[in-house]
């Protein structure tokens, strides 16, 4: 388990990953990190490029596709 600090960086906060935790994650400087909410805290997950662009093109069908899905659900 690592430790966490939080930091100023200009105008926002953010928090610095020791080495050794981003090595086990296999992360990078420049990497995304996807960030969820939860009852328990709060989940990072690394970003998965197909996924999102997976995601975009669902939301995209579903926008234009939004009266099919309507009468589907019925």
């Amino acid at each position: 388990m690592a430790t966490l600090k939080l930091r100023a960086i200009g105008n926002s906060v953010g928090v610095v990953f020791p080495k050794e935790l981003l090595a086990e994650m296999n992360l990078a400087e420049g990497d995304t990190l996807n960030a969820v909410a939860g009852r328990d805290g709060l989940l990072l997950t690394a970003s998965d490029a197909q996924f999102e662009a997976d995601l975009a093109r669902a939301r995209d069908i579903m926008k234009r596709r939004r009266n099919v899905l309507r009468e589907l659900a019925k």
